[in-house]
């Protein structure tokens, strides 16, 4: 029945009732709900995002190891989650559902959070003075927490599935779907971000400035907005039914490969290939490779009784399909590429928590106007916005028009390279604008700096753009590197990387601390007075692991897997004439 409402409602008709033509569901129609979801999850989650580290300085007193620690720990189990709802998507509730509750899930957390900025009792007393500050008692801790992790189950049901439902409404077996999914990447990212630069600013300023039970109270909000958005397109969603947890599968192969690791693959084994249901074909069909033909050992037949009489394995724990086989081929192939984009998001974290740090010990008051430390980081949104604006809207309208072709995007490899650039240089920057700073706060003995907030601009900028360049190109990789069948795990791998890089940052803050203080001088980070520190030395440490990060990628990881994956024009073309039961809809 639910099927038949939808079909008459996506029917149109003549003046005398009769039917004439019927609208297919997905495309740029399912799109605006879910951009428009999107817009509002990413205003209320970044809200918090921005101002977190402001929030537990101010009122919950932390100071720097122990901010960086719960930042970092809770960002990377935000983006760690996501495992789990990928799994939970991909084998049991598919792509709307687990949406669907990652936002509720969300939209409690931050009530949650909103308790605390209201009730008083739930923080420690304000600090007496700078370097005299309470610390929080666990039960209020363990309050503040129980709303993170709310938080952070929210972003597994929604970060894994957001990018790959969208996604899902293009099909990329045509020449204008794999067109119109390029232009998703993009527009995605350039769509919350222009929300939040229009919206985003006055919550932090309320949050800061005028009251942080509203400024919490806002995001709620916008979690329950984003929700009824996502429900009114129900009717033009193009759904993908669960087809069993590809992890688990993952696991069964690597169990199978090892249990027949001995087995010569040089004797032209007998391998099960079972045939595909046509239903199954247009999303799971993957054709088989020549790489990594060690996996392919879990699809050797060693004794027929493991066929049944249908066909099919009696064990899928002894043996695999060529298609699970194949799965996990895509997985290992990332790897490198994958290792690539922690690298680089280290320098991003860096920004999002030291970077607001610096930004508390300037001067942030112009005339009568006091600006919100937080604020700062609004200029990497701006410089992504305007980049991807740019590039959509000019560059690539006007290169197609000289040159008179239609593929003149920058490839994959070519923006994560200028990404890794970026991080480079946004380390190096932020070290020499460090020094300048801190260096001006001693010379006046002040604990903020008589220099402007503005002086950090340029850091925040090359943060922006190191986004723009290798988050989006890494996330458009790990996408088009799978099946359709497996988009989810391609969104949980791209913020997996953002989780590891949030973790590995924590423990390089920690080791940094712990051995630079012991020298008797002033170590590099991890006071309370950023003037006590020299976060420089740190940032420049950062900027060596992105120049390690550049060889890498350019001798290493590159060459590895672009050359095995990308399709070609001529390649595409030849691929169209190809049957769909042995092509894999994939596009670099």
């Amino acid at each position: 029945m639910g099927e038949e409402r939808r079909r008459r409602r996506n029917s149109s008709s003549d003046g005398d009732g009769g039917e004439i033509s019927e609208r297919k569901p997905g495309g740029w129609r399912a799109i605006a709900y879910i951009l428009g979801n999107e817009s509002f999850e990413k205003l209320a989650s970044m809200s918090l995002i921005a101002n977190i580290t402001f929030y537990l300085r101010s009122k919950y007193n932390m100071d720097g190891i122990e901010l960086v620690n719960v930042v970092s720990i809770w960002s990377g189990s935000s983006n760690f989650t996501t495992l789990a709802g990928a799994f939970i998507s991909d084998a049991y509730l598919g792509r709307f559902l687990t949406l669907l509750f990652g936002s509720i899930a969300s939209m409690l957390g931050m009530g949650v959070m909103t308790l605390t900025a209201g009730i008083p009792r739930l923080r420690p007393p304000p600090c007496i003075d700078v370097l005299n500050c309470p610390t929080a008692q666990p039960w209020q801790l363990g309050f503040l927490f129980s709303a993170l992790a709310l938080l952070a189950i929210g972003s597994g049901g929604i970060r894994p599935c957001n990018i790959a439902f969208g996604a899902d409404q293009f099909d990329t077996n045509t020449a204008k779907g794999r067109s119109q999914l390029k232009s998703f990447f993009n527009w995605w990212y350039f769509s919350f971000t222009v929300a939040l630069l229009i919206a985003l600013s006055i919550v932090v300023y309320i949050q800061t400035n005028v009251s942080w039970l509203l400024g919490f109270a806002i995001p709620t909000g916008c979690f329950f907005v984003s929700i009824i958005i996502f429900l009114l397109g129900r009717n033009v969603y193009v759904y993908r039914e669960p087809q069993g947890s590809v992890f688990l599968d993952i696991v069964k192969v690597i169990n199978a490969a090892f249990r027949k690791r001995k087995i010569d693959l040089g004797l032209l084994p007998d391998l099960y290939d079972p045939e595909l249901m046509e239903s199954e074909r247009r999303y799971n069909d993957i054709p088989r490779t020549s790489r990594f033909k060690f996996i392919e050992k879990a699809a050797i037949i060693v004794d027929r009784s493991e066929i049944d009489e249908f066909g099919i394995s009696t064990n899928s724990w002894r043996l695999c399909s060529i298609q699970q086989v194949e799965r996990l081929k895509c997985l290992v192939g990332i790897i490198p590429v994958w290792f690539t984009g922690i690298a680089c998001f280290i320098s991003m974290d860096q920004m999002n928590i030291l970077g607001v740090l610096q930004a508390i010990q300037t001067t942030t008051k112009i005339k009568q106007f006091q600006i919100p430390p937080s604020w700062i980081g609004l200029t990497s949104m701006i410089a992504l916005a305007l980049w991807v604006f740019i590039y959509e809207c000019v560059i690539v309208p006007v290169l197609k028009k000289t040159t008179n072709k239609d593929d003149v995007r920058l490839t994959t490899k070519t923006k994560i390279q200028v990404g890794i650039v970026m991080s480079i240089l946004c380390m190096l920057v932020a070290g020499i604008l460090e020094r300048i700073r801190r260096q001006s706060a001693i010379d006046n003995g002040t604990f903020a700096s008589p220099i402007s907030v503005a002086i950090l601009l340029p850091q925040f900028i090359l943060s922006g753009l190191t986004e723009a360049f290798a988050a989006v190109a890494i996330m458009e990789f790990l996408n088009n590197q799978f099946p359709e069948s497996m988009r989810s795990v391609g969104g949980s791998l791209f913020f997996l990387s953002l989780s590891a890089s949030s973790y590995l940052n924590s423990i390089l803050v920690n080791v940094v601390y712990t051995i630079t203080k012991r020298n008797g001088k002033s170590p590099w980070l991890g006071g309370r007075d950023l003037n006590a520190d020299r976060l420089e030395y740190f940032y420049f440490m950062i900027a060596a692991i992105g120049v390690a990060n550049l060889f890498y990628f350019n001798f290493f990881s590159c060459h590895y897997i672009f050359s095995d994956l990308v399709r070609t024009d001529e390649s595409e073309e030849e691929l169209d004439n190809i049957s769909s039961s042995d092509r894999r809809t994939n596009n670099s």
